[in-house]
């Protein structure tokens, strides 16, 4: 299990610390989900920080349809803008699982995540699968799966 705190202990030897930084993107909210991906990717990306690790002109592709949510984000600048916008409480990933593909640079992560919708008070509990396309040490490509019924019915009214 990956909790928020774990993130500094995986820090590879030879990066700095991230220079502290405003951007809302850089939730504690979400520090699981950092913290598990830069587990899974440890080997393959340079960075202190996932998004230290997310090439400028990276894209985003969440293969989900729920309402509102978009399927495509273009570079780690939009990303980030987007991501300051993550509301759930998490408190822990776990069941990380790496693959390598044969097809070079690309890494498959099956992980969960664990935390609390704030807006429901509902229990946050979901599985990805994330296809992450790695070139010279930095996330180029990144297409998610998800459990979409695990965040309907954890933002929805009872």
């Amino acid at each position: 299990m990956v909790n928020g705190n774990a993130l500094a202990k995986m820090r590879p030897m030879n990066t700095k610390p991230r220079a502290r930084s405003t951007h809302p993107a850089l939730n504690k909210n979400a520090e699981p989900f950092f913290a598990i991906v830069m587990e899974g990717l440890k080997s393959e990306v340079d960075g202190a920080h996932f998004w230290d690790a997310v090439a400028e002109d990276a894209i985003f592709e969440f293969r989900y349809n729920i309402p509102g949510f978009t399927n495509r984000i273009e570079g780690r600048k939009a990303y980030m803008d987007w991501f300051g916008g993550y509301s759930n409480i998490l408190h822990s990933a776990d069941n990380l699982r790496v693959h390598r593909s044969i097809e070079a640079g690309v890494i498959i992560l099956e992980y969960e995540v664990h935390g609390m919708v704030l807006h429901t008070g509902k229990a946050y509990d979901n599985r990805f699968c994330s296809i992450v396309t790695v070139k010279d040490r930095k996330i180029v490509h990144w297409r998610d799966y998800m459990d979409s019924l695990a965040v309907m019915s954890s933002v929805t009214p009872d």
